[in-house]
């Protein structure tokens, strides 16, 4: 049993719990009830009404367990996933029509289409760093491409995955979409249920355990892992702005985020500028005192509390904050200079509100540093340097990329968003997730005419025949390929 923060029973799905609602969900799949347009956009309007009508009960939830300011919520949350609601909504009946591919000279009367048809029933496990908008946001996408769905959203973050589990069957088809509470030491047993695609955020040590899981029963999977997220500031940058944009991104929802910068590689003649413009962020972000501020929350768990604080103390020299409350899992706004790469804050992965800066000569070697390490969710660069932001997005490789500014290309409908190597893989938002969600089957509509040419390919071969098809395809060869006459 998972305890809400007032004590109030938050009770676990159990395998065989988990089993029956796989059935019914696969049953209801089967039957060809997520198949039709209408159906699909109703699922789609239910998700926009459950965050219009429920707006005050995510906020409080939310709050609970993550202190999380109602602005935050709003804006990093409720808004984000409507957004995705209504484009998909908007676009729907595009993206379920079939796509007609250009065809060549031997299928010139027949029909060549790509049809996109769902998967079956998919299994979405969400982060606690944001609950409602990674576990929604692919919900979305796997709605619109006519898919049943098991949604598991964290444990760490009780009171929202209570409200989840209370809600989605007032709203969505009771036998095509459910909420099973497993924690997170449960999920890979409940991976090898067998599911058609298993979509997961978190870290990396989980994510291998959730592709291990999948690998046993040929599931794909899509994986978006935490990493670290380099952030370069060049020489020549407008460092008011920069030190803002970099403060927002690395302290909201209290550094708990996958996207956010997670250090700075900053060019040694800009440093001290640069520091004490974050400096002067953080006092008019969060004031004197950012525990008494009501636009800062506080970490979610008291294992990331104590781990953060750890690689803390362990790691540089504190430039600003470093102050921590145990009881109330508080972490100020901590800035780090003076941070080695050997340091243990640059060695893991860390879900709080702390910033290290490592000094670079040149952009040469913040370039080479950031390919020595693994693959990251995303490489952020800041500059006035056009050539600058140019070298540093083609001489690095990372699941995403945003010069100055940050976190925004992992929000945006239009752009995929999804990690490479180490940092993931697979992408989504908007017309991608529908395509992560469906299978693009191809499709070659023949008739029986023709015979007269294609009796060519059949037995017994002769050299006559040969020649003829050889000389076929070069009629076309650059544009259509070989033995297009078959």
């Amino acid at each position: 049993m998972i305890l809400t923060r007032l004590g109030e029973p938050c009770l676990k799905t159990y395998p065989l719990e988990c089993v029956d609602l796989l059935r019914r969900a696969r049953v209801a799949f089967q039957a060809g009830r997520t198949l039709k347009e209408s159906f699909r956009l109703a699922q789609l309007e239910a998700v926009v009404r459950i965050l219009e009508e429920h707006e005050c009960d995510f906020v409080d939830a939310l709050g609970r367990d993550l202190h999380k300011p109602r602005f935050e919520t709003v804006v990093s949350e409720l808004v984000l996933i409507k957004n995705e609601a209504l484009h998909a909504i908007n676009n729907l009946k595009k993206w379920m029509q079939p796509q007609h591919v250009e065809r060549n000279l031997s299928t010139s009367l027949d029909e060549c289409l790509v049809v996109s048809e769902p998967l079956g029933v998919v299994f979405i496990v969400g982060t606690w760093c944001s609950p409602v908008q990674m576990c929604l946001v692919p919900l979305v996408g796997a709605v619109a491409a006519g898919n049943c769905a098991i949604i598991s959203p964290s444990e760490c973050t009780a009171h929202t995955a209570e409200l989840l589990h209370r809600l989605i069957p007032f709203y969505l088809d009771n036998e095509c979409f459910h909420v099973v509470l497993a924690g997170t030491n449960d999920l890979p047993e409940l991976v090898e249920l067998k599911f058609d695609h298993v979509f997961f955020t978190g870290n990396k040590e989980e994510g291998s355990k959730i592709a291990q899981a999948a690998a046993r029963t040929l599931t794909p999977v899509t994986l978006v892992l935490a990493g670290k997220n380099p952030c370069y500031v060049d020489e020549h940058c407008e460092i008011a702005n920069t030190a803002q944009r970099i403060a927002w991104a690395r302290f909201h929802n209290t550094g708990q985020s996958l996207v956010a910068p997670d250090y700075i590689l900053c060019h040694t003649d800009v440093k001290s500028r640069l520091v004490q413009a974050l400096k002067c962020c953080l006092m008019q972000f969060y004031g004197s005192d950012p525990r008494e501020s009501r636009s800062y929350g506080r970490i979610v768990s008291p294992e990331i509390f104590n781990r953060t604080r750890d690689v803390l103390w362990r790691s540089g020299k504190v430039a600003v904050g470093g102050q921590v409350i145990e009881a109330e899992k508080y972490i100020a706004p901590t800035i780090l200079t003076e941070v080695e790469e050997s340091d243990p804050i640059m060695q893991q992965d860390v879900f709080g509100p702390v910033l290290p800066i490592l000094t670079v000569n040149s952009m040469d070697e913040a370039i080479d540093f950031i390919n020595k390490q693994e693959k990251p969710l995303c490489v952020y660069a800041y500059s006035s340097n056009s050539k600058v932001i140019s070298r540093l997005m083609s001489e690095t490789s990372s699941g995403s990329f945003c010069s100055n500014d940050s976190v925004l290309q992992s929000l945006m409908v239009a752009l995929p968003f999804g990690g490479v190597g180490a940092s993931g893989m697979g992408s989504y938002h908007g017309r991608h997730s529908f395509d992560m969600f469906s299978h693009r089957k191809s499709c070659l509509l023949r008739s029986t005419r023709f015979e007269c040419v294609t009796y060519l390919r059949y037995p017994p071969y002769e050299d006559r025949n040969l020649s003829l098809m050889t000389w076929a395809s070069t009629l076309s060869q650059k544009s259509q390929g070989w033995c297009q006459i078959l």
